[in-house]
């Protein structure tokens, strides 16, 4: 190895900044603490209604604000994003108000299009309407009217500070209201931005209520001397994290917070690699194509009576899980799958380009124990180990096509992506054992002299 001083080779600056995805993290633990003692809270505060906490659907919802507003006040308060040239917004030459709504006009058109028929999949995707997805389209469809309202104010109002506002929801209204030339590669981006949010909200919203409710009805005193359960309760927390923060990204996709969607993966095989990883599409779940369940039981179940192992296993897989999520967090008001919204280098993206993927692959692997199986069949074993191996193939694959995304994208990315295979990073061992196993597959076997 050779190692570099991070003086002579400084890592190229994050366009999110730690702060953040911290102020969101502070503010989701402050609702969690309210909502657990909220019988408490209202005995003190005389406040009417059950003593009980709170973890309902509705308070997962509101735990988004408790969250997302910390991170919003961050960013403009303390970072200013909306300051940065990257929002494409000059706040010192607004143009007349008339002269926005003349392009506000097909914008809304465009956008108002756009959200009908994200609906109509809505209603003719019949995997909408059972399950979990309901309450995602209660929520939706609650939120319809305000959306279409707001848009109103807000898109005449951006308008007039846009430097460039003909963007790609103006090129899809022009397209549809025939009066003025467009751009068809500003309407399949403006497409794919909305695909990418029209599929991850309603399933995001959809897992929202359940982990939070797990959370704040987990009893952790009775739990604190079992290594399996507090593992099980501290992973299910890591979780709510993730799935908070990650939920306010895809919702505040907004140019004034400089965490809009610059492009969103505009390759087939990275649309197919992404949603092969979540339902309806999703090919690892329980018996279906791909699951590595069959025959196993839980990692605890195998080191029972072993305490010391107990502890030394469930740490490391809450200590996985917690990579996981500060994954989440690092991105603050810019977590989206399939999309570029800026260059993260802080937090674990200064130790891989993908440790979220690559914790995620660990914890399965860990927990699982596919090579185990209850019946103490060699054949079923091999089978689980072959699944779990194609698994963690289709997230190497859907990291290849999200770096081939941004390296087309962003000389930023760029520059970070060469930074990271110079200097003593977890990608760059990766990268130095597949170069070293691709170069002994192609050494040639010489016959004996």
């Amino acid at each position: 190895m050779e190692p570099r001083d991070h003086l002579v080779d400084p890592r190229p600056v994050s366009d999110v900044s730690a702060g953040v995805g911290f102020a969101g993290l502070v503010g989701l633990f402050l609702w969690i603490v309210i909502c657990r003692e909220w019988a408490s809270i209202a005995e003190l505060l005389g406040v009417p209604g059950p003593r009980a906490p709170l973890s309902g659907r509705y308070a997962a919802l509101a735990a988004l604000v408790a969250s997302g507003l910390p991170m919003v006040l961050w960013s403009l308060l303390v970072d200013k994003v909306h300051r940065r040239a990257s929002t494409g917004i000059a706040w010192d030459r607004p143009r007349p108000l008339a002269e926005a709504v003349e392009t506000a006009i097909p914008k809304l058109a465009g956008l108002w299009a756009t959200w009908g028929l994200i609906a109509a999949v809505y209603m003719i995707a019949r995997w909408y309407w059972s399950g979990q997805y309901l309450f995602a389209m209660e929520v939706l469809g609650a939120a319809a009217p305000l959306m279409l309202a707001g848009s109103l104010f807000y898109v005449p109002w951006l308008d007039r500070v846009l430097v460039n506002p003909r963007d790609g929801a103006w090129h899809f209204g022009a397209m549809l209201i025939g009066r003025e030339a467009y751009d068809a590669a500003q309407v399949r981006h403006h497409w794919r931005g909305w695909a990418v949010k029209g599929f991850f909200c309603a399933f995001m919203i959809s897992i929202l209520p359940g982990g939070f409710a797990a959370v704040i009805e987990a009893d952790f005193g009775a739990i604190v001397d079992d290594p399996a359960r507090l593992a099980g309760s501290l992973i299910a927390v890591l979780f709510v994290i993730d799935v908070q923060i990650a939920m306010v990204g895809y919702l505040l996709t907004m140019r004034p917070l400089d965490a809009h969607i610059r492009t969103a993966n505009p390759y087939l095989d990275g649309w197919l690699a992404a949603l092969l990883c979540y339902p309806p599409f999703i090919l690892m779940g329980g018996g279906a194509v791909i699951d590595y369940h069959q025959g196993t039981q839980e990692w605890s179940v195998w080191m029972a009576g072993h305490p010391a192992l107990l502890w030394t296993w469930g740490a490391l897989l809450v200590f996985l899980t917690a990579i996981y999520a500060w994954a989440t967090v690092a991105f603050g008001l810019r977590f989206s799958n399939l999309t570029y919204r800026g260059v993260l280098t802080n937090g674990p993206y200064a130790f891989t380009r993908h440790p979220a993927y690559l914790s995620k692959n660990a914890f399965w692997w860990l927990s699982t124990l596919p090579f185990l199986t209850t019946t103490g069949s060699t054949v079923e074993a091999v089978r689980n180990t072959a699944m779990l191996m194609l698994v963690s193939a289709i997230y190497w694959w859907r990291a290849k096509t999200e770096e081939r995304h941004l390296l087309a994208e962003d000389a930023k990315y760029r520059e970070y992506y060469d930074w990271m295979a110079r200097n003593p990073t977890i990608t760059r061992v990766i990268g130095r054992l597949l170069a070293l196993s691709r170069r002994d597959r192609r050494m040639v076997v010489q016959p004996a002299e």
